[in-house]
């Protein structure tokens, strides 16, 4: 005799080859649930809140089609307990299941939770492993234990050597592990820039759903028309794109940004693979062959800049965010109190880098990494805002925001909060870089060289002035040794004239 069990699926579980799903069982249902906690944890993008529920709403419904049984439990469900406790309870009150089944939750709040849950059940509970990660939770702990730095390019090497990523024997195809060198040019119109793949995806009835039960939220959507994927053949069909149009300059302009275009060659598979509808081993071997095909036209710096993206950096912000948890939340290495100035929430500012960055994260739910790293994470630091502040603004604007792959990408490298955990020096610049990665200031109220005086660009005496400002905590970092001997060689009367610029503006950030 067989014993009914029910299984949660989490909204970043949609993961249709996970063994669960290899056949449908007649003693097994499979549970999916929108919950106001969810919802509230932080404000989150309109966007950000239909795509999860539309995708996880597809994914249900694609189990049903191939024959599993199914339970899924909307918003606005009258007899919905808003909580996942609440919620399983019932179902094993109403169907007599005799076992609960839960994935591992990638968020700790989340693993807390449903463990503590399991626990007080009336029934036996199991947790399975979610077969998505390359790398296990403790992988980077253990890598690192006994050693005083966590470089990513170490671990980054030893998953390329585990799994034989664009490796020869031993060592790495075309002699070098890391092209980064070459992956720092600017937008030069030397080749066209793909049209991104975008949806129709109608979710006027979850907005609908979403204000009647009186969810807060920012940002902008047509209600009608949510261009992100929320199925695995959405999301592949986004893959094949990227490997087709994408890829191929990839690497290069990677770290470039334009007003021209949101997307440039960027994959945005982030939201895909946060959900798991994709998998990152499925997506580096489908890179690692297209480039294969076309090696006499992809450079090699275009695939591995892109392979780094997943089997680097994504395996090894999860592996830290296990590793530094919880204790890393509350980190602030700074003491930084300043609360988010409101262009955050209207995108409406004089700078130009930043009014672009944060319109379009706004419109789109999504900046790429040097976008939210050396423009909307870079005033911020500068600017002296709370971490907290900046950590919750990043989990609510970005499609692909989930708290183990935004927290350390926030707090560690973009606020440097954790005191260089994660990154070897605070990731801030003067408007130099920004003009030098992009056209922002072609178009600007502010001059991009000028350090002081009328239209003076903020992000120049920001810079220096949080130099001087934490000279005390970064004076001995090795790699901040060049840009105090700068400061220190400047004329007396032109620092402070920098500082007083600085000050003015930290005082004034609401109008600037």
């Amino acid at each position: 005799m067989t014993t009914p069990i029910v299984r949660l699926i989490l909204g970043d579980q949609l993961n249709e080859n996970h063994t669960w799903f290899s056949s449908p069982r007649n003693d097994v249902t499979y549970a999916l649930m929108e919950i106001l906690p969810e919802t509230t944890y932080v404000t989150h993008h309109i966007q950000k809140l239909c795509a999860f529920f539309a995708a996880m709403r597809a994914f249900a419904d694609g189990l049903r089609s191939r024959g599993h049984r199914v339970v899924y439990i909307p918003l606005d469900d009258p007899e919905n307990h808003q909580s996942f406790k609440g919620n399983v309870e019932k179902l094993i009150a109403d169907s007599c299941f005799k076992r609960f089944e839960y994935l591992l939750p990638d968020e700790m709040r989340l693993d807390r939770e449903l463990a503590r849950m399991a626990k007080t059940l009336p029934i036996p509970s199991q947790v399975h492993d979610t077969e998505h990660f390359l790398t296990n939770r403790d992988s980077v702990a253990r890598f690192f234990e006994g050693k005083k730095l966590f470089l990513m390019e170490s671990f980054y090497r030893s998953v390329r050597k585990e799994f034989g990523f664009l490796m020869e024997g031993n060592k790495p195809l075309g002699g070098k592990w890391n092209y980064d060198i070459l992956n720092r040019a600017r937008y030069d119109e030397a080749v066209p820039i793909p049209e991104p793949v975008v949806f129709e995806n109608d979710v006027t009835g979850i907005v609908k759903m979403i204000d009647a039960k009186k969810v807060s939220h920012f940002g902008e959507i047509v209600p009608e028309r949510l261009i992100w994927p929320i199925s695995r053949e959405q999301a592949l069909a986004v893959l094949d794109t990227f490997l087709r149009e994408g890829l191929p300059h990839f690497g290069t302009y990677e770290d470039a940004m334009t007003v021209r275009s949101w997307s440039l060659f960027h994959s945005r598979l982030s939201f895909a693979l946060n959900t798991k509808m994709l998998s990152p081993q499925e997506i580096i071997n489908a890179a690692i062959e297209a480039w294969e095909e076309r090696k006499d036209d992809i450079e090699i710096q275009q695939i591995e800049g892109f392979v780094r993206q997943i089997c680097g950096w994504r395996e090894y912000m999860r592996g830290m965010y296990w590793k530094l948890m919880p204790e890393f939340a509350a980190m602030n290495f700074f003491d930084q109190s300043a609360p988010l100035p409101h262009y955050y929430w209207d995108g409406e500012t004089k700078m130009a880098c930043l009014r672009h960055v944060l319109s379009q994260s706004l419109t789109q739910a999504y900046a790429h990494h040097i976008q939210r790293l050396m423009v909307a994470g870079n005033f911020a630091l500068l600017s002296g805002i709370d971490p907290d502040e900046v950590d919750r603004w990043y989990l609510g604007v970005y499609i692909d925001a989930v708290e183990w792959v935004e927290k350390p990408n926030t707090r560690g490298m973009s606020q440097f909060a954790d005191g260089g955990i994660i990154a070897t020096k605070p990731y801030v610049s003067s408007a130099r870089y920004i003009h030098s990665m992009s056209d922002y200031c072609d178009a600007c109220h502010y001059d991009w060289q000028r350090r002081h005086g009328e239209n003076a660009c903020p992000f120049n005496s920001l810079y220096w002035e949080f130099l001087e400002r934490h000279r005390g905590l970064l004076a001995s970092n090795p790699r901040m040794g060049l840009v105090y001997h700068s400061l220190d060689r400047m004329d007396k009367q032109e620092v402070a004239a920098i500082m007083r610029q600085a000050e003015y503006f930290r005082s004034h950030l609401e109008t600037l």
